[in-house]
């Protein structure tokens, strides 16, 4: 039975690697060797997106988005932080006019011992550079890309100068290449995280953590948030579980099944899924999986569900095969779904970028959504991430023909050949003992 005991003892029992994550001060140190060559590409993105000055505003207790990715990913607590990007025309320039000077900015940024206010800073970069367009983040489908307040537009339309309103403009699209462009560095950082992601949901899809008959939905779902709290990362969503039962007709939300109540008690022969992701130094990841709960006598799951989930590896399959670098989105989809017509398999596709947004930006996969129509004309990008995230429903013989949905999760990045993901894809159902 899972209880108060269990708990309260988060470390991994021997049977599984341990996984270190740098400390603290560390992964400060890491990031900041990544904002180093991070910096390097942004001239280049300003100039293909026709942007010559690019501003970033992070105000006290309502952080930017943007600021950890742009600037040190540290605390920033002088009322209002500003960094500007300014293409001088033969070189980038990179200015912080913030309420404290702080040595580590200075590393990146030009930034003043006794740092001047921002309305006698920001006028006389205006008149020095004269920018024809000034990216700020306005105007845009996505949060990340329409951050700034109200309040901070206005104050930067008066204190620029009286014509420099009409030079603003969206950075939405510079936004976008520079979250969906990945860095070598990262690779190994990442694949890390997937790595604890995946231990951490085996781990509660086994019988560490489910007694059946005894444990609850709620139960696994406290013991992933003591586990993050252990290894001292967070998350970007609730880990979500879903139970499909033989004979019972599961709930479903905009389509899709949906969340498991935490009162439910996992039962002998259910059939369990979880979503679940992690954050740590600026990158996140989302994962989904699936595990049979054992009947006694049982030593694996019925020939129909394991067919169930042969079905989604080939949607699987397919979707890493069709893509390529510089393919149109809408057409990598499109082959996907004629991939599945032809196969007789019902399937879904909803796949998305992820880095250092979960739900990241960038070309995704995925006609349901409600930005789909503007992802569909976009291009993949050699590097990025993705979810692989998607769904098949397949009729089970041993479930009097009820259709079982297995929906699948895997972090994965864009080679020359397709999608390649971080860890082997899940092929058999995991096994809980009754």
């Amino acid at each position: 039975m899972l209880g108060l005991s269990a708990l309260a003892q988060p470390a991994p029992p021997a049977a599984w690697p341990a996984i270190h994550l740098p400390t603290w001060s560390q992964q400060i140190a890491v990031r900041e060797a990544w904002l180093t060559k991070r910096h390097a590409m942004i001239l280049d993105m300003m100039r293909r997106h026709h942007i010559d000055m690019w501003v970033i505003v992070n105000e006290e207790f309502h952080d930017d988005p943007l600021t950890q990715f742009i600037a040190p990913a540290r605390p920033y607590t002088g009322n209002r932080d500003i960094f500007l990007f300014i293409d001088t025309g033969t070189s980038l320039r990179k200015i912080a006019v913030t309420g404290y000077a702080e040595e580590n900015v200075k590393l990146f940024f030009e930034e003043e011992d006794d740092p001047k206010p921002a309305d006698q800073v920001l006028p006389r970069l205006y008149t020095q550079y004269h920018p024809q367009h000034i990216g700020l983040s306005i105007d845009a489908k996505r949060g990340v890309q329409r951050s700034l307040t109200h309040d901070s537009y206005l104050f930067l339309a008066k204190s620029f100068g009286s014509d420099a309103e009409s030079h603003f403009v969206s950075a939405a699209p510079l936004i976008e290449e520079y979250l969906d462009t990945r860095i070598p560095d990262e690779f190994s950082t990442y694949k890390t995280l997937v790595e604890l992601t995946d231990q951490l949901t085996r781990r509660a899809f086994s019988n560490e953590v489910i007694t059946p008959g005894k444990t609850t939905v709620g139960d696994i779902r406290r013991w992933l948030y003591d586990q993050m709290g252990f290894y001292n990362v967070t998350t970007w969503f609730q880990p979500d579980l879903r139970v499909q039962r033989k004979g019972r007709v599961p709930a479903t939300s905009r389509g899709y099944l949906a969340v498991e109540p935490e009162s439910t008690v996992i039962l002998a022969g259910d059939v369990l899924h979880l979503d679940f992701g992690i954050t740590c130094m600026g990158l996140n990841t989302d994962w989904q999986k699936e595990a049979y709960v054992l009947l006694p006598g049982q030593t694996e799951a019925p020939a129909g569900l394991q067919r169930a989930l042969a079905n989604t590896n080939a949607l699987q399959q397919s979707l890493m095969s069709r893509s390529r670098p510089g393919r149109l989105a809408g057409d990598v989809y499109n082959d996907i779904l004629a991939d599945m017509k032809a196969a007789g398999i019902e399937a879904k596709v909803y796949s998305h970028p992820i880095g250092n947004q979960g739900h990241g930006l960038g070309a995704g996969l995925d006609a349901h959504s409600p930005l789909a129509p503007a992802a569909e004309g976009k291009r993949l990008r050699n590097g990025s991430y993705l979810s692989i995230e998607l769904n098949t429903a397949t009729p089970v013989s041993e479930w009097d023909n009820q259709k079982v949905y297995i929906m699948e999760e895997d972090d994965a990045y864009l080679t020359e050949d397709g999608f390649q993901t971080f860890l082997p894809r899940q092929t058999s159902l995991y096994l809980v003992n009754p």
